[in-house]
């Protein structure tokens, strides 16, 4: 993404000592027609790294270089900075762009200084996880029935997905991240299930369900920002360029056929919100059939 490399190259600048603390940051005019892009992109590089403390707006100055003690000396650096750095990264760039190395030079510190109050990336990325997932909660007095309830638990997942896309990318299903904050959305979802009068292996069977159904429609988030970033082709370029395979690919099969020129006739796009709405109420009309609610 270029606002990605325009933010990169004004950072390497900064290190090097070419902008120094103080010093007046490009223009978005400037940085736009220095990189050929519009003004939106290059305001998005200057708000990201004002996000990430590097960069300040002074009155009657413009955007200037933040103070070393700003940008995070070892006396500013905490674990809440830190794990907010880090999920700027992996919201901007995706968690295989995560590394300690790369943290610290987001905050202008030493490399080992993030050691101090992490252990290990791994240790990282669970209290990022952790902070991603307290981001949202319900209300103290829930109201409504069970399938209000989790419709309202699968919205609000759904929406720190979008939010966080590697955030479902942490691990299968078989394996559950024992992360506090993770505990509150399971148990709205438990507590809203339980309304259905199952025994405690289905209720749990039911919520692992429940959360699949989320979290694998969340995984493509991800996985759409990667091969944007990779190839720089659009979802509707992508496609535009397989129309000739996919037709050929349907080629004998005739409800495949019939689909493909219905859809080309009617128009169709393929929308992740529209997906998850319509498998969230398939699988809560399939509860309240079978068990009669």
């Amino acid at each position: 993404m270029k606002y990605l490399a325009i933010a990169e190259e004004l950072r390497g600048r900064i290190a090097r000592g070419e902008l120094p603390p103080g010093a007046r940051v490009p223009s978005t005019r400037r940085l736009a027609a220095d990189h050929g892009v519009a003004m939106a992109t290059a305001a998005k590089a200057l708000a990201l790294l004002s996000q990430e403390g590097v960069v300040q707006a002074e009155p009657r100055s413009g955007t200037v270089v933040a103070g070393r003690d700003r940008r995070g000396g070892h006396q500013g650096l905490t674990r809440d900075r830190l794990v907010r750095t880090a999920i700027a990264i992996a919201d901007a760039e995706g968690l295989g762009a995560l590394s300690m190395r790369g943290v610290a030079a987001r905050l202008g510190v030493a490399a080992m200084a993030p050691y101090r109050y992490v252990r290990s990336r791994d240790e990282l990325v669970l209290l990022m996880a952790d902070a991603a997932y307290g981001e949202r909660g319900y209300p103290a007095k829930p109201s409504g029935d069970w399938r209000a309830r989790l419709t309202l638990g699968g919205r609000t997942l759904w929406s720190l997905f979008k939010r966080h896309p590697w955030l479902a990318q942490l691990g299968p299903i078989t394996r559950p991240l024992p992360l506090r904050n993770l505990a509150v959305h399971g148990e709205w979802a438990l507590s809203a299930l339980s309304e259905l009068g199952v025994d405690a292996t289905t209720l749990c069977n039911l919520h692992v369900l429940f959360f699949s159904h989320v979290q694998g429609m969340a995984v493509h988030l991800e996985r759409e920002q990667s091969a944007l970033a990779s190839s720089g082709l659009t979802e509707e370029d992508w496609i535009d360029q397989q129309s000739a395979g996919v037709a050929a690919m349907a080629a004998g099969h005739p409800t495949f056929t019939r689909m493909l020129a219905d859809l080309a006739e009617e128009g169709y796009d393929l929308v992740l919100d529209d997906l998850f709405e319509l498998g969230m109420r398939a699988l809560l009309d399939g509860l309240a059939l079978r068990y009669g609610r």
